[in-house]
């Protein structure tokens, strides 16, 4: 398996894992009024932007999250596919998306970031 289709497999795991959570994340805050909780360890997305903005712009923030977790699948399936372009968009949409790392304290996408920006660079000339 190339350096590419890893990285790509990578991006997968982390769009299912913490793209897709945002729906039910942002429809239980619409019913409840607060966030859920992971495993009751912490609010999920309960980051620096959560209490600073309302619960309607906060549920866009979360959309819009969902929206470059989409950007970045479709990215992988090109990357997949063994296309430079899917590998410079995967790259373009990372500073995009640590935008919302930060504002929801993710800290688990900085590292299939960095691990997907190492696995690019060694796969690179494979790509065509």
């Amino acid at each position: 398996m190339s350096y590419a289709r890893v990285a790509a497999g990578l991006l997968w795991f982390y769009c299912v894992g913490f793209g897709l959570s945002t729906i039910p994340v942002a429809r239980y805050l619409l019913r409840h009024d607060k966030l859920p909780t992971f495993l009751g360890l912490f609010p999920m997305y309960g980051g620096r932007w959560f209490g600073k903005v309302d619960n309607g712009r906060f549920i866009l923030l979360l959309m819009g999250f969902f929206v470059t977790t989409v950007a970045a699948a479709g990215a992988a399936w090109l990357l997949w596919n063994g296309s430079r372009i899917g590998a410079v968009f995967t790259l373009a949409l990372l500073p995009v998306q640590a935008i919302f790392w930060v504002g929801f304290d993710l800290p688990l996408p900085w590292l299939t970031g960095i691990a997907t920006v190492i696995l690019i660079a060694l796969g690179w000339t494979s790509l065509g």
